[in-house]
């Protein structure tokens, strides 16, 4: 085993126990919320805020260097920070990506090719027959919906990069035929609805590539639609989605009141599964609260719910990515955020497993969690790490996510202070060569 790179840092720990009085979590929620009033698209967890000051990360990436210079009004050496020659950062077609920024997705070359090598395009026909100009019905609402369709087929399998200004062209098209189109009053629910779920599917999108701050306003849009509309599955789908968004953002407390008005919204709608999922949801907030009880009552609910099984005619039909693999990722989740290392990683690599040849995007984050709970255990496997981390660069560049570059970002932080071990060395000399 290696020895820590860097000595822990105990002036920013200083700063934020003496003077803020915060603990890591709140202390991340307010990097996150500086970040936000900067115009800086960030997601600071409470791991991260630990890693600079334990040691693990010399330095953060600028992004951060600005939001903690802002937040304290000291400089980064003041704050205990050595400032060395950056790593090499991930290239995209239009630049450097540092792992701790926001990658810039609105001017990159984004594509997804399909077996032909052509792009992904989403296009709504004209709706209405040709008899009545502007007339909305039936089919303009099923155009939506195989929109909808379309973009979670591809972002399984290959991520978001290249699908969001295709998904923000369908949603403008969609709005469109709301704010200007001839509808019956039940047709036009049904196309609120529609585009309601269009909203989540961009904003998903826009989450997936980094855009905390779009993903969210899509988000409430959706929500807006939900409740024009008088759609409790729709609802119930926007509230789990800002409950999620709010975790990753850092608001555990706005994380477990989304996921619980989500379960209020279709307690009685006849789905378990769907009732199971936003149990799990709040099981990430109570988690990332350090709530252990609260965590795991909420675990054992969504097994319970889970268990009862599907329900044809009450199942969304975007709920097909809540699988068996996906109860267990999302739980071990939960368990590497109370520092639950052990059972994070087991539970990791069940839903790698259990997922088998689908999801291909998920298979790849949750290998990822596998390689960083190896990592950073108490008793750390840096070579059981490497393993892991040398399949999650298997997965590029056919898996195009922002947060899947970020997570081989934080492996390489976790996997620093073991690099005399040669298995991980090697992964680190493989990684800088695929970022370069």
């Amino acid at each position: 085993m290696a020895d820590r790179r860097n000595p822990p840092n105990t002036q920013l720990r200083a700063v934020r126990e003496g003077r803020f009085q915060m603990s890591r979590h709140e202390f991340a929620a307010l990097i996150n919320t500086t970040g936000q009033a900067m115009g800086e698209g960030v997601s600071c967890a409470a791991r991260l805020v630990a890693a600079w000051e334990d040691g693990d990360v010399g330095c953060p990436q600028p992004v951060y260097r600005r939001i903690l210079t802002r937040v304290t009004g000291r400089t980064i050496q003041e704050l205990g920070f050595r400032p060395t020659t950056p790593a090499r950062p991930v290239q995209t077609a239009d630049g450097p990506y540092g792992p701790d920024q926001e990658a810039p997705v609105h001017n990159r070359r984004e594509f997804l090719a399909d077996g032909t090598g052509a792009v992904l395009s989403l296009t709504l026909p004209a709706p209405g027959p040709a008899t009545a100009p502007g007339r909305i019905g039936v089919r303009a609402v099923r155009a939506v919906d195989q929109a909808v369709t379309t973009l979670y087929a591809h972002d399984h399998d290959h991520g978001s990069a290249a699908l969001r200004r295709d998904a923000a062209t369908a949603l403008h098209t969609a709005y469109q035929w709301i704010q200007d189109g001839t509808y019956t009053e039940k047709t036009g629910k049904k196309l609120r609805s529609a585009t309601g779920h269009l909203s989540i599917a961009a904003g998903w999108l826009s989450y997936d590539s980094g855009r905390a701050a779009d993903a969210r306003s899509l988000y409430g849009e959706a929500l807006a639609a939900a409740r024009i509309a008088a759609d409790p599955a729709l609802e119930a789908h926007a509230f789990g989605c800002l409950s999620l968004l709010a975790k990753a953002s850092g608001r555990p407390r706005e994380a477990i009141s989304a996921a619980q008005g989500a379960q209020s919204a279709v307690r009685t709608y006849g789905s378990p599964r769907m009732l199971s999922l936003f149990a799990m949801r709040e099981a990430g907030g109570w988690a990332l609260m350090g709530d252990t009880a609260a965590t795991d009552q909420a675990i054992v609910r969504a097994h319970h719910l889970y268990a009862k099984g599907p329900r044809e005619e009450a199942d969304p039909a975007w709920l097909e990515f809540f699988t068996p693999g996906e109860l267990a990722g999302l739980e071990a989740l939960a368990r590497a955020d109370l520092g639950q290392h052990e059972r994070a990683a087991t539970g990791a690599e069940q839903a790698v497993l259990l997922h088998g040849n689908t999801f291909a995007r998920n298979r790849a984050l949750y290998t990822a969690d596998v390689a960083i709970q190896h990592a950073v255990r108490d008793q750390p496997e840096p070579e059981a790490a490497a393993e892991a981390a040398g399949r999650v660069l298997a997965y590029l560049p056919e898996v195009r996510s922002d947060r899947l570059l970020q997570s081989l970002h934080n492996i390489e932080s976790a996997l620093q202070r073991h690099d005399r071990v040669p298995a991980v060395a090697d992964w680190l000399e493989e990684y800088r060569t695929a970022a370069s």
